[in-house]
């Protein structure tokens, strides 16, 4: 007899039955929402949507790009052997029978397999534990071009920069602790798929990025390569002023703090481009606003929407407080008093206590000590 259900979306599943139970993180919804939005337009668009879930746990991914989405198809994997009669009973209450498969493999065996066949996806589903790089290369032979990989990492303490020889090895780039660091974890993902897409002489763009806290997850969409990569490059944060800049690896010899002069701690190489596809993004919050689906998802989408293109840091108003020896400003008032002064600035969907902006940390402080003591 199965037991602990649950409901997500559209979704009706169980967790545990008698002899076992998956792993279930309600709090990852919102990726898993996300996802399901980029599935229905993709299928709306293209007219078809073919979907591996190559982790598939309890099967809640697979039922909603089923259910939600519209898959015509999905190939739910699970390497678990324990959770066989759970996942089938979830995925033969929810889907047809004619629109799923079931197996308990290896998902690099998986993605071989279907390069042998060649039997390519529109969309693959990787939600692994910590970093997801043993899989990418090989997810890259099963998807069609112009298909999306979906990502995850949880391996927030190495990419928080905690780890600095493990985020090498992971991701072949230099991860440094800066209060930045949520969304360096998601670049150094993106710069990750971006560098094993060059290696099969691809190219990935980002549809959107998401950090819920604790788990990083980034979609991208695989195209053949038609230019050389040049979003790529590092991030200079200074503990002395605490000002960010940009690089590039001709400047690593010789890069200095542009405002006082101190060595800054560097990390990368990593994705420097958009976050995400603002155009793409706009379309799923508009989806979302058809579906009824809950306000603040709409927000979530329209912050991450304004945040895509701006520079690949953020500052968390507590640092400015801090430096600035000050009470900490409201969030709002400070961005429209940057934009006053022709600055961009924005909320970042990564910390709700932050901005984004191309103004430097001194005129930000600047403008926020003025807001106090007004």
């Amino acid at each position: 007899m199965t037991e602990d259900w649950v409901e997500e979306g559209r979704a009706r599943f169980a967790i545990a039955n008698p002899t076992a139970t998956a792993f279930y993180r309600s709090s990852s919804q919102v990726g898993r929402d996300l996802a399901v939005l980029a599935a229905a337009l993709y299928r709306q668009q293209q007219g078809h949507l073919r979907v591996i879930d190559a982790m598939t746990g309890c099967g809640v991914r697979s039922l909603r790009y089923y259910l939600e989405s519209g898959a015509d198809w999905v190939w739910a994997n699970e390497g678990n052997h324990e959770l066989q009669a759970l996942l089938r009973e979830n995925l033969r209450q929810g889907m047809a029978p004619d629109s799923y498969g079931i197996t308990h493999q290896d998902a690099n065996q998986l993605f071989f397999s279907c390069a042998q066949q060649q039997d390519y996806y529109d969309l693959i589903d990787i939600d692994s534990f910590g970093s997801p790089n043993p899989f990418v290369s090989t997810a890259l032979w099963a998807i069609k071009f112009g298909g999306l990989l979906y990502l995850t990492s949880t391996d927030g303490r190495t990419t928080g920069g905690h780890a600095v020889d493990k985020s090498v090895q992971l991701y072949g780039a230099c991860a440094r602790s800066h209060p930045a660091v949520h969304e360096q974890g998601l670049r150094l993902l993106i710069g990750c798929a971006a560098q094993k897409a060059d290696e099969r002489g691809f190219h990935i763009q980002p549809v959107f990025s998401i950090f819920n806290g604790s788990v990083h997850r980034v979609m991208v969409r695989v195209l053949p390569r038609s230019a050389p990569r040049d979003q790529d490059g590092f991030l200079a944060y200074c503990h002395g002023c605490g000002q960010f800049r940009t690089a590039d690896w001709r400047q690593l010899g010789h890069l200095g703090c542009e405002v006082c002069g101190q060595a800054p701690v560097v990390s990368g190489p990593m994705w420097l481009g958009p976050l995400h596809d603002a155009e793409y993004v706009t379309q799923m919050a508009t989806l979302a606003h058809q579906w009824h689906w809950p306000q603040q998802l709409q927000q979530l989408l329209t912050i991450m929407a304004t945040e895509a293109t701006m520079p690949p840091y953020y500052y968390p108003l507590a640092e400015l407080g801090r430096r600035g020896q000050m009470d900490i400003p409201a969030r709002d008032r400070l961005i429209e008093t940057l934009g006053q002064h022709h600055y961009r600035a924005t909320r970042t969907h990564l910390d709700a206590q932050a901005i984004k902006t191309d103004a430097p940390l001194a005129v930000c402080i600047e403008m926020a000590k003025s807001l106090v003591c007004s």
